[in-house]
């Protein structure tokens, strides 16, 4: 995707502690990376979080996750992250995240999760107002 196509964006700074003997960041920091960006993107739509939604007893469970890395982030880089809803299925949810350093593409991924009955782990569908919510976020995000 292009830096553009994305409505939401989360920015940090790489730590001292992410990086390993390269100077480069930990390839599985990334994930990590992705999943704070995720919690702020969810944040920003206002719906239930997880501590709501295990309450009730209906949560999101990450169900898969990819990760392309096209250039290395450093030690006090900032990075910005982009999250967008890409798909929703039944009781699925599919996020394309992307990682840059200014301009540069660092690192993209995809994040799948799973709407479920916490106690049963059964799928559930999503429910409509999440789904008009989701969609709203990314109509408005594209209209910008």
């Amino acid at each position: 995707m292009a830096r553009e196509d994305f409505g939401f964006f989360h920015q940090l700074r790489v730590r001292w502690s992410e990086v390993d003997m390269q100077a480069i960041v930990f390839n599985g920091n990334y994930l990590n990376y992705f999943d704070v960006a995720f919690t702020e993107y969810w944040r920003a739509t206002k719906l239930p979080d997880v501590i709501a939604q295990g309450e009730a007893g209906l949560e999101m469970f990450a169900r898969k996750a990819s990760i392309e890395y096209h250039a290395p982030a450093r030690f006090d880089d900032v990075l910005d992250i982009g999250v967008r809803c890409a798909e929703i299925g039944r009781s699925s949810m599919r996020f394309i995240l992307e990682i840059y350093q200014a301009d540069q593409l660092l690192v993209s991924g995809e994040m799948t999760y799973v709407y479920a009955d916490s106690q049963a782990r059964k799928s559930m569908p999503v429910p409509d107002t999440w789904r008009e919510c989701l969609m709203s976020m990314e109509h408005n995000s594209a209209a910008h």
